[in-house]
Order: structure tokens, then sequence, then C-alpha cells
């Protein structure tokens, strides 16, 4: 059963001294992070922090050096393929460039997570996807290929695939990622209004500052592979570090070059 944290609240997703690795290089130091039920938790942080690699982690896409990764209870290094197929049908995910099949209509694409994994026949099919594509406002696009919608429709046909079957748990990777400021306005209200009608834990992997402001509900902020701080939108606002400042205003930070390290990437030489 997923665990609860230290505020009584259920804890759906749990990470501890997550470390992990490409090839000899150390990517994440230690994360920590917990993620409650309803919860609408946004991990952001400049190119490189390691967003991408711990939003891996948690889809079981990556094995870490070590530390623990549970999601629903069920620690993911743990747990066979088998096991991590089953459990991966309680969870969503909208991927950044949409990830629409290009032969498929928006709408087949739609109703695809239920013809592969369910045996529900075609009206029911069919009217699960209208409602998805109706709260999506979508309905009436179902027959318009991926090469012919927008991309703020592209995003919302990603997210309508990856609510197809209810999930308890939705991973949205950089939402507002190629949006305008209104569409990308629009599709946080979605959001919103998503998780509020469906009472899903939704995840959300960006660094787009404004919408993480917007939505979140919590906000982890990640930088070189570590978590500065894990707080409400307030919190994260009047952190101290200088580090979450520089990230909430747009100041470029200089990096003081260790000149040992630097020739010894240079030469190849070992550190």
């Amino acid at each position: 059963m997923p665990s609860m944290d230290g505020q009584g609240s259920e804890t759906v997703v749990e990470v501890r001294d997550l470390v992990t690795h490409y090839g000899r290089t150390e990517i994440l130091h230690g994360v920590n992070l917990s993620i409650r039920r309803g919860e609408i938790m946004v991990i952001m942080g400049a190119s490189g922090s390691g967003k991408s690699t711990l939003l891996r982690h948690l889809l079981g896409l990556r094995k870490p050096t070590s530390g623990t990764v549970k999601v629903l209870g069920r620690d993911l290094t743990k747990i066979s393929r088998k096991e991590l197929f089953a459990l991966r049908r309680q969870i969503g995910v909208a991927f950044q460039g949409g990830a629409l099949f290009g032969s498929l209509t928006l709408g087949e694409n739609v109703e695809l997570p239920l013809r592969e994994h369910t045996s529900l026949d075609e009206s029911t099919i069919k009217i699960m996807s209208r409602i998805k594509l109706e709260v999506m406002n979508l309905a009436g696009f179902e027959n318009l290929m991926p090469s012919e919608l927008s991309g703020g429709m592209v995003k919302r046909a990603a997210l309508a695939r990856a609510v197809i079957m209810d999930p308890k748990l939705l991973f949205f990777d950089e939402p507002s990622a190629g949006l305008d400021p209104v569409v990308s306005a629009e599709l946080d209200d979605l959001i919103l209004r998503l998780r509020q009608a469906m009472n899903m834990t939704i995840v959300i992997v960006t660094h787009e500052l404004e919408s993480a402001l917007a939505i979140a509900d919590r906000i982890t902020v990640l930088y070189q592979g570590r978590v500065l701080i894990t707080g409400t939108v307030d919190e994260v606002r009047n952190s101290q570090d200088s580090r979450v400042q520089d990230l909430l205003n747009r100041r470029p930070r200089e990096e003081v070059v260790d000149a040992e390290a630097y020739l010894k990437r240079l030469t190849g030489y070992p550190a």
C-alpha cells in the first residue's frame, strides 16, 4: 500500500537517496522526493539539472545505481517486468512532443491504449474516447491526422490518450514546450480542471517558470542532480538559496571551472 507522509497524506511516489550514473558520470546525487495523492507536483530546473533522468526513474525506464523508487506502493527497483507492466496500466504519460502515431487519426491515437490493454467492445471504446476528447476540447476532430493538428491540439491529444484509462497517476513532460503564451495558459487551466474532475495525482516536469507557478501545489527544484528545495509556490519564491532565485529570476550563473578536472575531461584521463 502507498505510505503516508509526515502530514498524514497518502504518498503515491516516494524516492529515497536516489543515485544514478551514465557511464562513470554521476547524474543524480542522493535525490529524495515524496509526492502526495491528488496534488500537482512540478519538477523544474535548468537544462542539465537531472529532470529527465529523474522522470525515467519514476517511469521505471532506468535502474538506479542505489536508492529506492516507489510508485503507487511498489518498489520499481525490485518488481518484475510483468509487475511493472501491470503497474503502468495505472499510470498515464503525456510525452513532450506528443508521441502521436502519424499513421493513425487523432481518435485512433486516443483509443489505442483501450484496444491494447482491454477487451472492451467497439461502442464502449468509442464512447470513452469521445468523453476524453470532449474534456480536452477536441470533439469533432477525431478524423484529423497528427500532421493536421496545431501544437496545442497535439498536446491535448497526447493528454487525452494518457488519461483514457483513468490512471491514478499522470506524468506530463514539458507541457508548455513550443506553445505560445495564450495556448500555454489554456493548457494550464485544462490540467487544473482535469485534476479536479478525475482526482488524479499529476507530476509535471518543466523548465517553464510561469506555468509551474500557476498550477503547482508544490514544486521541486533540481540543480545539477540535487534537490535544492521542495515546497509550496510561496516557499519556493521566498527561498534564500541564490540558485533558486537565479532560476526564478532567469539569471545566468557563472560557474567556477576546476582547471584540473577540465584538463582531465579533455585528455580522457580518469579523475
